[in-house]
């Protein structure tokens, strides 16, 4: 390949230099032509790239033990044991304790009965207009913040003119609960072993500290009493 060419050399500028293999492959020659320059086609340098890669070695997991497999989380169970009569703790329950082979635990006569029926524990004459403290055969712990009051029973009253008395059983009485009945008919009347004599009702009290004072405040009723309000 020969002739001439204007080409631009870094060294003489502007020359027309024979154009032949070796000016052609020259890295000092630039080939010109309208509207072009022809450069010798020169790789770009690789630039070097350098990617950090942060690896977290983490630990190794350690097998588990065999021991560690074989062993169970412990259950401690304690076996339940029946309320002290005599523990003063809140309980939501009636506690009821027999005395006797003959004592029976109070029972409700239906679902919304307000007391438990109260049996006797044995035979017992109440003698006409006269009085007997009947047996029951059993003791008993209330709640905390109750008390026990024995009611009569709507049959024994209306038949038979029997009537309860001393009727109050404080949360801490662990004695024998016995019914004091009274007889207002002309006639004696038994009462037999496992009868219902009375009835149970548990009341919540509030028993405030006392406090003596001067005077007290006015009211609208004031002293009056025994009638004072009308017939």
């Amino acid at each position: 390949m020969k002739g001439l060419a204007l080409a631009y050399c870094r060294t003489h500028r502007h020359t027309a230099f024979p154009l032949n293999r070796r000016s052609l492959f020259s890295p000092s020659l630039l080939l010109t032509y309208p509207n072009k320059i022809m450069t010798k086609e020169t790789t770009p340098p690789i630039e070097s790239t350098t990617t950090t890669t942060t690896t977290t070695h983490e630990p190794p997991s350690l097998p588990a033990s065999p021991l560690a497999k074989r062993t169970k989380p412990s259950t401690t169970t304690t076996e339940e044991q029946p309320p002290k009569m005599g523990s003063n703790d809140s309980t939501p329950s009636l506690l009821v304790k027999k005395l006797t082979e003959s004592g029976r635990a109070p029972t409700r006569g239906s679902a919304f009965a307000a007391g438990y029926d109260v049996y006797s524990s044995k035979d017992t004459v109440i003698p006409a207009k006269g009085k007997a403290l009947v047996d029951t055969g059993i003791a008993i712990a209330v709640p905390v913040g109750t008390y026990g009051r024995i009611a009569p029973r709507s049959g024994l009253a209306s038949k038979h003119f029997i009537d309860t008395g001393a009727g109050v059983i404080d949360a801490d009485y662990r004695g024998e609960v016995k019914v004091l009945l009274f007889n207002f008919s002309d006639v004696d009347f038994t009462i037999k072993e496992g009868d219902r004599i009375a009835q149970l009702v548990l009341e919540r009290i509030y028993t405030p500290e006392v406090m003596v004072v001067e005077e007290l405040e006015e009211s609208v009723r004031g002293a009056g009493g025994f009638g004072s309000t009308g017939n």
